[in-house]
């Protein structure tokens, strides 16, 4: 008799990082190198599952730009409109540009622009890469997405200093409304400059748990599901039979789903950090 297998140990083998990554066509496994440790520590800086699958993606994000551009540039010297796999990235990448970075950061907002794509094709690939099979979302580890909202808060304070200059900036800071004066204004900024703060940090906290936690849902949903299957295998054959049927047609309709998320995810995060950049930039 075949024993069922540990549906809480797939899940989590799966959704969690690793030292192997799993090759396609039942290939077997990569067992990555390593430990590598930092001299006189106990820190392991060798790569796993999530770093391997990060690469992957930035390798896929150059490639996607570079051979778009090129069939992009090679229409445009024949006199021509670009078509297939050129325009389709021409127009995601016009997209991101007009109506996410310059639309929602404003007045300078074309120099943040490559920044912005770079997040965008980078957590878009992240995001489908976890849905092969063999694949796994790097998306899915709250590291990788602190890591990505670090590059935001960093791009965000920095580039508000530089726009608003030492006094504005500190004013972001330490809020005091405009016309009050004396002691109200001192206890205005004893209260506002926590709030202030505080602001200032739930954002990137927002962005790593809003991209961490949809990305994780997804893939409990859909292997609780495949689940089901082994759960009812040993059922009477009517009731097994439903539930293969059900499960199937939900996880299939999970999948599609996913495809809009890994989107809509990618999407949010650009569009979140523009905006962010924006009303940093603009706090006057």
């Amino acid at each position: 008799m075949i024993q069922a297998p540990d549906i809480g140990k797939v899940i989590f083998e799966h959704t969690g990082d690793s030292k192997f990554v799993e090759l396609p066509f039942g290939l077997g496994e990569w067992h990555l190198p390593g430990p590598w440790f930092i001299p006189g520590t106990h820190i392991d800086v060798s790569p796993t599952k999530h770093v391997v699958f990060m690469i992957l993606a930035a390798l896929l994000v150059f490639l996607t730009l570079w051979y778009g551009g090129r069939q992009v540039e090679r229409r445009h010297r024949e006199g021509k409109a670009p078509r297939g796999f050129g325009a389709a990235v021409e127009a995601m990448v016009l997209f991101v540009r007009d109506d996410v970075a310059i639309a929602s950061i404003g007045h300078g907002g074309e120099v943040f622009a490559p920044y912005i794509m770079t997040l965008f094709f980078f957590i878009l690939y992240c995001n489908l890469l976890g849905l092969l099979p063999w694949g796994a979302s790097a998306t899915g580890n709250i590291a990788v997405t602190a890591g990505l909202a670090l590059t935001a808060f960093l791009t965000i304070e920095i580039s508000g200093f530089r726009a608003l200059g030492p006094k504005g900036y500190l004013k972001t800071i330490v809020m005091v409304p405009p016309g009050m004066k004396g002691f109200g204004a001192v206890i205005m900024a004893i209260i506002m400059t926590p709030v202030e703060l505080i602001g200032k940090i739930v954002k990137p906290f927002a962005l790593t748990l809003r991209l961490f936690a949809n990305m994780t849902a997804g893939h409990f949903v859909i292997l609780v599901l495949l689940g089901l299957i082994f759960v009812f295998g040993t059922a009477w054959w009517p009731i097994r039979t439903g539930v293969v049927v059900g499960s199937v047609v939900l996880t299939c309709f999970m999948m599609a789903l996913e495809l809009l998320v890994a989107l809509l995810q990618a999407y949010i995060f650009a569009l979140l950090t523009s905006v962010f950049i924006g009303l940093m930039r603009h706090e006057h």
